[in-house]
């Protein structure tokens, strides 16, 4: 009987915003749990999770696929592999999967390894050839039943786009009441504001700076950014046009808060000059490429709009983001707090200061002459084949302790900064921060948001090992 089973809850769409969905799963299965003597070790929660939309994702072998991106289900496979948890429990099997692939991965480990799988409803059965057979009709069915649903809806979204309809769902539009109807004359007096800044010659930069100090907010981030600012300017919406997969079909139901004209000159100026008046175009800015993590698949996460993202065209889950200038200001204090703690600043100063290298340098070249030296002694046969092994191991553990000193020095990129840290750091190009923090730092995992949490919280930073 499994006393350290996984309890997996999947819900595929959130409305509520509150985890509510799984968390009465949770409850139930819990119940569900004690009632037939299993022990819950673990849960797994994957809330607001499709178990049938596919993403395109990069594959270990370099090519690319569609695949469902399920990091959770991924993790109870993992666990239940490694025997580190003896069981799963799953509300419903249209809870646990709808891909046959995820299905044949939990029937593979329950051949080989004869882990017990079960759920509340009974479904998820895998203890016969015959149980096997009916879940995956039963996934098989499921899958069916989700491409139709999924036509269906794309009919009805192509419906309302050819009636000029909001399509629904999603945060509410800048400039629009929550019906995307409705104009709401304080962002829409924004939205004229900006468009006759771009006109006035003024930056996607300079105009975020003047809303982040003037108002109004965006809908669901803390401040104003370039791209947000282009992509509201950009957008065919707020000139009472109806977009659909990327394409304008024609007008729509809702008022223009820029006129269809003045909207189109608005265009031509941002092509005009918009494009190399955008501050730091051609610089490398996002130095933190290659040092963030995703705390649900461990993937490197990649700068990418504003923002640090687990992109999913890079093979990412898509679920964890960071603010890119606040988690590079967050990792920057960390780092400049450590290098200019003077017991750190100390040691770091012996480890590059040149009389240390050069004494390990003449270490390294001492130990390997003697060792030359040992071997003409041997082959003269000036010692014995023992007294050579003995002598040779004390001197090549010594060679490779010096070895090991010889390389632990920082890179030469770190080294101006021990002078002055702070100063030094600040007339560093992005590229040259990503190196010291490099040579620093493991990397840093960035833990999930808590719900509803929109302030920029330091604690999702969580250093490697």
């Amino acid at each position: 009987m499994p006393q350290r089973a996984i309890l997996l809850v999947r819900i595929s769409d959130d409305r509520e915003g509150e985890g509510l969905g799984v968390g009465r799963q949770e409850a139930d299965g819990r119940t569900h749990a004690d009632r037939i003597g299993w022990g819950i070790a673990e849960v797994i929660v994957e809330n607001d999770t499709s178990a049938f939309k596919r993403r395109k994702v990069r594959l270990s072998d370099g090519s690319s696929a569609l695949r469902v991106v399920r990091p959770g289900l991924r993790r109870s496979l993992e666990l239940l592999a490694s025997g580190d948890r003896d069981g799963l429990l799953a509300y419903d099997l249209d809870r646990y999967t709808r891909d046959p692939r995820d299905l044949e991965d939990l029937i593979d480990l329950v051949e080989q390894q004869r882990v017990p799988v079960t759920s509340v409803t009974g479904s998820l059965r895998l203890d016969s050839d015959a149980d096997i057979t009916m879940a995956r009709v039963m996934v098989a069915v499921a899958n069916k039943s989700s491409r139709d649903t999924s036509r269906r809806v794309a009919r009805k979204h192509e419906q309302l786009a050819e009636q000029g309809k909001p399509g629904g769902g999603g945060a509410r539009r800048f400039g629009y009441e929550r019906d995307g109807i409705t104009v709401k004359k304080g962002e829409a007096d924004a939205i004229k504001k900006m468009a006759e800044m771009v006109m006035g010659g003024a930056s996607y930069y300079d105009i975020a700076n003047y809303l982040n100090a003037n108002g109004p907010m965006p809908v669901s981030a803390e401040r104003w950014r370039e791209r947000s600012v282009q992509s509201i300017l950009t957008g065919p919406r707020i000139a009472g046009l109806r977009v659909f997969r990327g394409e304008v079909v024609g007008p729509a139901v809702w008022p223009a808060i820029i006129e269809r004209e003045a909207w189109d000159e608005l265009q031509t100026a941002i092509a005009n000059h918009m494009g190399h008046r955008r501050r730091g175009a051609l610089t490398f800015k996002r130095w933190l490429n290659g040092l963030l993590f995703c705390g649900l698949c461990d993937t490197a996460l990649v700068g990418w709009s504003g923002e640090y993202w687990c992109a999913t065209p890079k093979g990412g889950c898509g679920r964890i983001s960071i603010d890119d200038e606040l988690a590079e200001a967050e990792v920057e204090r960390q780092l400049l707090e450590y290098l200019t703690n003077p017991i750190v600043l100390g040691r770091l100063r012996d480890t590059v200061s040149e009389s240390a290298t050069a004494s390990v340098r003449a270490d390294v070249a001492s130990d390997e002459q003697q060792l030359k030296e040992l071997a003409g002694m041997w082959a003269r046969r000036e010692l014995t084949f023992a007294e050579y092994q003995e002598a040779r191991a004390i001197i090549a553990a010594r060679l490779e302790e010096s070895k090991s000193l010889a390389t632990s020095a920082l890179p030469g990129i770190v080294r101006p900064l021990l002078a002055d840290p702070a100063g030094k750091w600040k007339g560093l190009q992005a590229r040259d921060r990503r190196e010291v923090a490099k040579a620093i730092i493991p990397g840093y995992t960035v833990a999930p948001s808590k719900k509803g949490k929109k302030v920029f919280d330091p604690d999702r930073l969580v250093l490697r090992e």
